[in-house]
């Protein structure tokens, strides 16, 4: 089994980044992330400061937001708005979910979404849907078709199950899987006999959030499996999917850490460099 890691599609992301920031900087213009934070989340903030080396790493810039756990919905729609008017921030990023007493909703439909980075508006939520290149598409499925594009994976015609159907991420996933002439199979944990549904597939994308949901009886000879999932078993990171099971008869698979998730947060920087590019 051949091991599709998310350190190559990101090194490679960055070198065509890096061109297209430098192009911008010549204009004097520097493609800016505000995130809003609200609280100390630890896993917001591990995330955040792998954000701010990512951006700082090709010459763009993340601003934070930091707001008190107890904040109000007022005054974090006041911050929210306040980055809108801003011309000098071209992305905006909401960490969530938001503490209790805090809306959303609220959030999303005041929320700017040539800025909305990170396909939290309505707006951006349809176009994704639609497939017609307007909007921002969200980061994970977008890390997806990505990686997928980067180690040269051709969609056209082939079966693809993908394991969840979230609007975060299986959902859209399965719209752009559509978009690139995939034959698309949407499954869940209520899917009956989803092994077999499995089996039959040419790729198997793995999003439901439940650790090692695919295992050995859902895999066949080489297929290809993208594990999205993201859990924390007895402390340590793992997937959706058995990866020894995967390597046993998988062609090709990405791990948990080190897969997708890598991969994220640079179609984070590609959103906001593309709303920057569009401001201009």
């Amino acid at each position: 089994m051949e091991e599709w890691r998310g350190m190559p599609v990101v090194q490679a992301m960055a070198d065509d980044l890096r061109a297209r920031i430098d192009k911008l900087a010549s204009k004097g213009v520097v493609p800016t992330l505000a995130v809003i934070r609200v609280g100390e989340r630890e896993d917001d903030l591990s995330y955040e400061r792998g954000l701010n080396k990512r951006f700082d790493s090709v010459g763009a810039k993340v601003v934070s937001k930091v707001l008190p756990v107890d904040v109000s919905q007022e005054e974090l729609n006041r911050v929210v708005i306040e980055c809108n008017k801003d011309d000098s921030i071209h992305g905006i990023l909401v960490f969530r979910p938001l503490p209790k007493g805090l809306d959303e909703k609220v959030v999303a439909d005041i929320l700017d979404p040539a800025k909305d980075v990170d396909c939290m508006t309505e707006y951006n939520i349809a176009h994704t849907f639609i497939q017609d290149g307007l909007g921002h598409e969200p980061c994970t499925p977008k890390a997806v078709m990505e990686l997928l594009k980067h180690y040269d994976y051709d969609l056209k015609g082939k079966n693809v199950v993908v394991v969840g159907r979230s609007m975060v991420v299986g959902k859209p996933l399965a719209m752009m899987l559509l978009k690139a002439n995939a034959t698309v199979t949407v499954c869940h944990t209520k899917t009956v006999n989803l092994a077999e549904i499995c089996k039959q597939a040419d790729v198997i994308c793995a999003c439901a959030g439940v650790p090692a949901m695919i295992g050995a009886d859902h895999i066949s000879e080489g297929q290809v499996i993208v594990d999205v999932g993201i859990n924390v078993v007895d402390g340590k990171l793992t997937g959706d999917v058995d990866y020894e099971a995967a390597k046993a008869s998988a062609a090709f698979a990405t791990p948990v850490p080190g897969g997708v998730g890598t991969v994220t947060t640079s179609c984070l920087l590609l959103n906001t460099v593309r709303g920057c590019e569009m401001m201009q």
